[in-house]
């Protein structure tokens, strides 16, 4: 056997003997910090520059341990202050919405609004989704959920009018004053519609095959990446459903599918408190990749 791999077993044998359970408690809490920082920058486009930075640690590391380059090591730790100031820099856009995930979890601590109605609000969301799909009207429904919406409500025609299957396909009717923007609702009350959204700047739809999405799923992704909504979008071209949440989308659903999409973010028990509350909140397992059926 080799020189180096007795000498490898040795050293795993000799941490081992020294593992107690304080030990296993320390390195289960280093791990789960890393764990929830992936977590939390999963699906950013922060994750791209985590892997450059992290080879080129690595490649840094690996160089200054040559002693035969003495200027090249000068200059790493000379310039490493630098760099380690200017992380905090180019990731602030994923830090600030990393902390954003963990103030909506918090909220969840104390409890979840209970919307009256809902099976009828899901009921008549799937009916009106249902008939705008068969009639190709484009649409975009964002259900409001923790995070307050005001800052876009301003922004179109409030209605405060209880929702129908009827009003939404109206509204969303072509050519009519609001079928341009968004309709904003919380539970069963519809709180505006038009409502301008921002739009996504994430690349998500640039990775999809057909280019049947437009500004309505860019701005269905916006939405969801500033906020906890959730946004359903009908396309226009194809009549196609989708619903939008954490900055994933699910697309191509019929009536059935939708249904156990929506009754999956707003589930019949709104009671949720705890830490596991807060850890679900906090990484976001509704999160569903982007489906691509062909």
């Amino acid at each position: 056997m080799p020189l180096w791999i007795s000498e490898l077993f040795a050293n795993i044998l000799f941490i081992l003997e020294r593992l107690n359970w304080i030990s296993a408690l320390d390195i289960f809490l280093v791990g789960l910090v890393i764990f929830a920082f992936l977590m939390l920058l999963r699906g950013t486009q922060a994750v791209l520059l985590l892997r450059g930075a992290l080879l080129l640690i690595a490649l840094l590391g690996l160089l200054t341990s040559f002693e035969v380059l003495p200027a090249f090591s000068w200059l790493v730790r000379t310039t490493l202050p630098a760099v380690l100031f200017a992380i905090p820099v180019i990731f602030a856009p994923e830090i600030r919405h990393a902390l954003e995930r963990l103030g909506r979890a918090s909220r969840l601590m104390s409890a979840d609004a209970t919307s009256s109605g809902k099976e009828d609000f899901i009921n008549a969301l799937i009916h009106a989704a249902s008939q705008l799909s068969l009639r190709r009207h484009g649409a975009l429904i964002v259900l409001q959920r923790q995070d307050d919406l005001s800052e876009y409500i301003s922004t179109g025609v409030r209605l405060d009018a209880q929702l129908s299957p009827e009003l939404i396909m109206q509204i969303f009717y072509p050519n009519t004053p609001l079928h341009d923007g968004a309709v904003v609702m919380h539970g069963a009350h519809v709180l505006a519609a038009a409502c301008v959204l921002p739009l996504s700047s994430s690349g998500v739809l640039t990775n999809t095959p057909d280019r049947q999405m437009g500004l309505r799923h860019r701005a269905a992704l916006g939405i969801s990446e500033v906020s906890d909504a959730v946004a359903i979008v009908i396309s226009e071209e194809s009549g196609g459903i989708s619903v939008v949440a954490s900055g994933r989308m699910i697309r191509r659903l019929d009536a059935e599918r939708l249904e156990h999409v929506l009754r999956a973010f707003f589930p019949a028990e709104q009671r949720r408190k705890g830490l596991f509350a807060l850890l679900r909140s906090a990484f976001s397992p509704n999160h569903t990749d982007l489906e691509e059926h062909q």
